[in-house]
């Protein structure tokens, strides 16, 4: 199996598989096979939560009560990058804020380009 262990700060944190091994392990397990990751996304319902502008990243997670830190931690990015994300200062690339949205429980960013 090609297994990818991913480690934070010396303790395994993550282990990346190829998709069809990801399927097999689903299915030995006696689950249903996972979707194409982003169908989901597209298939949300309205009334589903989703964030409308990036601008509105600090709102949402202080309404959250989440703290910068933490959040920043989750993501994988320093405090000083979400804080310049959070002011406008710096577009973070399309992984980034995928990571933001899931950490924050809502269904994605739009992107203005």
């Amino acid at each position: 199996m090609g297994i990818q262990v991913i480690t934070r700060d010396g303790q395994p944190e993550y282990a990346v598989v190829p998709w069809e091994q990801y399927q097999a392990l689903l299915a030995a397990a006696g689950q249903a096979p996972a979707s194409v990751p982003g169908a989901a996304e597209q298939a949300q319902s309205p009334a589903s939560p989703s964030l409308h502008a990036l601008s509105e990243l600090q709102a949402l997670r202080t309404a959250k009560g989440v703290a910068p830190e933490l959040l920043a931690r989750n993501v994988g990015i320093s405090p000083a990058y979400l804080a310049m994300i959070e002011s406008g200062e710096r577009r973070p690339d399309a992984a980034i804020l995928r990571a933001l949205a899931w950490h924050l429980g809502v269904g994605g960013w739009s992107d203005p380009s």
